[in-house]
């Protein structure tokens, strides 16, 4: 199994149970899809360096999980769909 960083930018228009539960669905998909969370690091509400969507806030996950090669893809597809989700980029971790 290879080790991923999802990185996860979710809007700041959001009450604080719609955030946790955008991050909830994010981390099922990930677990439905084979893989294991090792942790999540809360960035907090960060100013973006450009605006999106009228918003120039927004608040900042990183998940980091062990999963099969194929998982990703998979794991993009959905969260690409997800309304909260305004930016999100999932990359491999080196072994080091």
């Amino acid at each position: 199994m290879n080790k991923y960083e999802l990185a996860v930018v979710i809007s700041s228009k959001l009450e604080d149970e719609d955030i946790a539960a955008a991050l909830t669905k994010v981390q099922d998909f990930i677990t439905r899809f084979g893989g294991v969370i090792a942790d999540v690091e809360d960035a907090g509400k960060k100013k973006l360096a450009y605006v999106i969507q009228k918003m120039d806030e927004a608040y900042y996950y990183f998940i980091h999980f062990e999963a099969e090669a194929d998982v990703p893809a998979k794991l993009e597809k959905e969260v690409s769909i997800m309304e909260p989700v305004i930016r999100y980029l999932c990359v491999r971790m080196d072994e080091n």
